[in-house]
């Protein structure tokens, strides 16, 4: 028993040390004109290694006045994404994507079960009756990532330190493209990155 007040001073001490490893890593998105780009989905790799990444137990994207709601959803690998419909008129939701090929066929309200999300990359979701309706699920392989608001940032916190490939992807890049990948080194303080992409047009009812 004598030993239990250094072990937990020790353990303590480790953790704080680790915590102190840590940093916040905030990043800007513009478009080739200057205007901050919403709803780019923005995600950290280590360069060596991998982060453990757990899948959520569940995400919904709803059918609202005929429109995907929300149109960029980010899951981590593994999660479960239920359509759900709150429309009055029925859907046919699909995605030819490699990342995730799949049909729900004409149904209103939530469907029998949701679609699992397993491999990595973009998948492009529309409604087989309603051309205008568009959706994009960013999975990703790294529990650090984050969307960017109305202002065009995010902020992605707890971050180890060391070399990260800093991905930044938008519904209004060209279908032949990843997105923008730079490579950064995270330290101990805050830090943050500016990134601009060259969308050729975006294809995202505006924000309320």
């Amino acid at each position: 028993m004598r030993f239990a007040l250094p072990i937990a001073l020790a353990l303590t001490t480790s953790l704080g040390c680790l915590a102190a490893q840590a940093a916040g890593v905030a990043v800007s998105v513009k478009d080739a004109a200057g205007k901050p780009l919403s709803r780019a989905v923005v995600s950290l790799e280590p360069v060596t290694g991998r982060v453990a990444v757990k899948p959520l137990p569940s995400v919904e994207v709803g059918q609202i006045k005929r429109q995907f709601a929300p149109q960029v959803t980010i899951v981590p690998v593994g999660t479960p994404v239920t359509f759900t419909n709150f429309d009055t008129v029925r859907h046919h939701v699909y995605s030819f994507s490699s990342t995730k090929p799949f049909e729900l066929k004409l149904y209103a309200g939530v469907p029998n079960a949701p679609v699992v999300f397993d491999k990595p990359g973009i998948a492009v979701v529309g409604c087989n009756i309603h051309d205008q309706m568009a959706a994009w699920i960013a999975v990703l392989d790294t529990p650090l990532y984050g969307l960017t608001g109305a202002d065009g940032r995010t902020r992605i916190g707890a971050v180890g330190a060391g070399s990260y490939r800093l991905k930044v992807w938008h519904p209004g890049l060209a279908n032949t493209t990843d997105g923008v990948v730079n490579v950064i080194t995270v330290g101990a303080p805050d830090m943050e990155h500016a990134v601009q992409l060259d969308v050729s047009a975006d294809p995202l009812v505006p924000l309320p």
